[in-house]
């Protein structure tokens, strides 16, 4: 089964590339490998949140816009290798959360993020991770994350 049709069985589909929001590109190639940009929670144009993990942005929110992040990341990578076929493999993420300094539920917040390239690219999206607590990100958004993919050829 595809990468694609994965994600359609999960009632989703490959976004288009949110355009960046200051002087980067969503991704880059470098060899075999595809290193992402922080792609936020921007979902049709919007942020899914604003705000801090543990004051006004509920985990379980914070988890849904991981999630979204991924998706972002997702097309950011297919941005540039055109086929998601071409992954062979999901070497790393990076999970950014602006949270409150008494949040400690970062990797479970992560989670949304690791789950969906799981199941998106089953045993290949599986994946190290970093999840890290920080005090803001851009445009307050409460999520960041970032992939690095092995592709083939």
């Amino acid at each position: 089964m595809t990468v694609e049709a994965r994600l359609a069985e999960l009632g989703l589909t490959v976004p288009g590339v949110v355009p960046p929001v200051a002087a980067y590109v969503p991704a880059v190639r470098s060899g075999n490998q595809v290193f992402t940009a922080g792609q936020l929670p921007m979902r049709d144009g919007a942020l899914l949140a604003t705000g801090k993990v543990g004051d006004g942005v509920p985990a379980e929110q914070a988890t849904e816009c991981a999630r979204q992040c991924a998706l972002n990341a997702i097309a950011a990578v297919k941005s540039v290798v055109g086929d998601l076929e071409k992954v062979v493999r999901v070497v790393k993420v990076v999970v950014f959360v602006a949270s409150t300094p008494d949040f400690t539920g970062q990797p479970a917040v992560a989670n949304g993020a690791s789950e969906l390239l799981a199941a998106a690219f089953g045993d290949a999206g599986v994946h190290a991770r970093s999840a890290v607590g920080v005090p803001v990100l851009p445009l307050d958004a409460p999520v960041e994350v970032e992939i690095l993919v092995e592709i083939a050829g």
